[in-house]
C-alpha cells in the first residue's frame, strides 16, 4: 500500500510582484494578501510518501540553514528548522527517510537537507540514509548556473550531494533504479533547465508534484507565470500539457508553495478552457486512495 502526507517546511514571504511576474497587481492580490512591504505568504511544503517499508520525500523546503541577514533577505520566517518538526510530528525523523526526491535544487526547494544555521558551524547534510534523486540536466545547471540564476543554488550543497555518494541522477524518459517502475517522471525546462516532476499513481487517478511549473493554486491560470521562470512562454506551454492530461485522468496536483491549498484536483471549464482547481484540501495525511 502506497500512502501521501503533506509536511509543512519554513515559510517564506517574498515580493508578490515577483511570484506573478507580468501579472499586474490589481488582479493577483485578489488571489493572495499582501503585507506593508509588497510580500505574500508562501509555503515551503514537502511530501511524505509511505510505501513498501520505505519513507521517500519529494523536496525538503528551505529549511533554516541561512545566516541570519541572509534568512531576513528571502524572508525565511522561523528560526528552527520546521520539516524536522513535522517528520517528528509523523513519528520520524530525517535518519528514517529512504529516499530525497528533488525537483530542483533551488535554495528553497533543497534548502531543507541542510541543517539549521549555527554561527562558526559549517552546514551539515541531513537525512544520513537516504538516497537523493534529481534530474541530471538540472544538476548539470546547478554545477554551472546562469548569472540570471547563480544566486538560486548553494554551492556547498552540491559538493556534500556529490561527496555522499548517495546521489542518483535521472535522464529525460529513464526510470529511477533505486524507486522502481512504479514512479514516473515528467521534465520541464520554464521555471528551470531539467525541473524533474514525480507522477505518483493512485486508485483513483494520479498525484503530481510540479514544483515550481505550478507552485500554487493561482498559478493553475495559464497565462501566470513567476518573475523567476527562465522561459515563462515554454513554461505555459508545459503547464498547459500537465494540465489537460490531468483532467483526463481525474489527477491531483501537490503544491509546495501555496499557504491554503496543500492538494487539488485539476477542473477545466467546457465553454472557455480554463483550467481552475476542485476538491481543495489544505492538508492531507495517510492519503491512500
Amino acid at each position: 500500500m502506497r500512502t501521501l502526507s503533506t509536511l509543512e517546511g519554513n515559510s517564506q514571504r517574498l515580493d508578490g510582484g515577483a511570484m506573478f511576474g507580468n501579472a499586474p497587481k490589481a488582479l493577483w492580490s485578489r488571489w493572495v494578501e499582501v503585507d506593508d512591504k509588497n510580500r505574500i505568504a508562501l509555503s515551503c511544503r514537502a511530501l511524505l510518501v509511505q510505501e513498501d517499508n520505505r519513507n521517500i520525500l519529494v523536496e525538503t523546503g528551505i529549511g533554516a540553514f541561512f545566516a541570519p541577514h541572509l534568512k531576513d533577505r528571502y524572508g525565511v520566517v522561523e528560526d528552527r528548522h520546521v520539516l524536522l518538526d513535522s517528520l517528528a510530528a509523523a513519528g520520524l525523523t530525517d535518519a528514517d527517510i529512504d529516499v530525497v526526491v528533488l525537483t530542483h535544487l533551488h535554495f528553497d526547494h533543497a534548502g531543507g537537507l541542510l541543517s539549521a544555521w549555527q554561527e562558526g558551524q559549517p552546514s551539515q547534510l541531513l537525512f544520513p540514509n537516504a538516497t537523493f534523486i534529481t534530474g541530471q540536466r538540472h544538476w548539470h545547471r546547478a554545477k554551472r548556473p546562469h548569472p540570471r540564476d547563480q544566486a538560486s543554488f548553494i554551492p556547498e550543497l552540491l559538493t556534500l550531494l556529490e561527496n555522499s555518494g548517495r546521489l542518483e541522477l535521472i535522464d529525460d524518459g529513464q526510470a529511477s533504479a533505486t524507486l522502481g517502475a512504479g514512479w514516473r517522471f515528467r521534465f520541464s525546462d520554464g521555471h528551470t533547465p531539467g525541473l524533474m516532476i514525480p507522477i505518483i499513481d493512485m486508485p483513483d487517478g494520479p498525484v503530481v508534484f510540479p514544483g515550481d511549473l505550478i507552485p500554487g493554486a493561482p498559478w493553475v491560470h495559464l497565462p501566470i507565470t513567476m518573475g523567476y521562470d527562465r522561459f515563462p512562454e515554454a513554461l505555459i506551454e508545459e503547464k498547459e500539457a500537465l494540465l489537460d492530461n490531468l483532467v483526463s485522468r481525474n489527477g491531483r496536483l501537490v503544491f509546495t508553495h501555496d499557504p491554503r491549498v496543500a492538494m487539488a484536483r485539476v477542473a477545466r471549464d467546457s465553454e472557455s478552457g480554463r483550467y481552475s482547481v476542485d476538491d481543495s484540501q489544505a492538508q492531507i495525511s495517510g492519503l491512500n486512495h
